[in-house]
């Protein structure tokens, strides 16, 4: 649809939703490989799936650190159990709104610009193969290891500044 200066875009008048789906992703910021499972829903069950899977794909001998937003499904009885079984996964959980997971996120806009904008996806299953074929291509020719630009001795004292920051805003209410 031809847009004026300074029009929003929007969806065209015969655009249909065909239904939603649900990606897991883990991000390896030593590779910039991912590894991706999609589901029709998003419970405690499809994010343990997603866990065995990574599990599966990752060498044993490796210490696994796992950062994610505040999901329930994160946080069940069932989740946790299973984790107290595989201590080699370490979960850590992002404040509510936080930007901690810029890496992720960036990764998340290249799927949608690269494969889902302006898609016409006439079922979920085309939707599903679409971001599957995503994944393939950037593990294959995309991905490059994430580079911090801040030391972590750095990262670590913006870290402890924002708590205390955090603290004394606490005592001033």
């Amino acid at each position: 649809m031809q847009l004026r200066p300074g029009q929003v875009e929007r969806q065209t008048h015969d655009y249909k939703r065909h239904g939603t789906t649900s990606l897991y992703s883990a991000f390896n910021t030593l590779t910039g490989q991912v590894i991706g499972r999609v589901t029709q829903r998003h419970r405690a069950r499809e994010f343990l799936d997603f866990l065995r899977q990574i599990d599966r794909e990752t060498p044993k001998d490796l210490d696994l650190h796992l950062i994610l937003d505040n999901s329930s499904t994160h946080k069940t009885p069932e989740v946790k159990t299973w984790l107290a079984k595989h201590p080699r996964f370490k979960l850590h959980f992002t404040p509510t709104s936080a930007s901690w997971l810029n890496a992720v996120e960036g990764w998340f806009g290249q799927l949608e610009r690269r494969a889902l904008y302006r898609g016409i996806f006439t079922s979920v299953g085309e939707l599903k193969s679409a971001i599957k074929r995503y994944i393939k291509v950037h593990n294959e020719k995309l991905a490059k290891p994430f580079r911090w630009h801040k030391s972590a001795e750095a990262i670590m004292t913006s870290v402890v500044r924002a708590k205390l920051s955090l603290i004394d805003n606490k005592r001033a209410n």
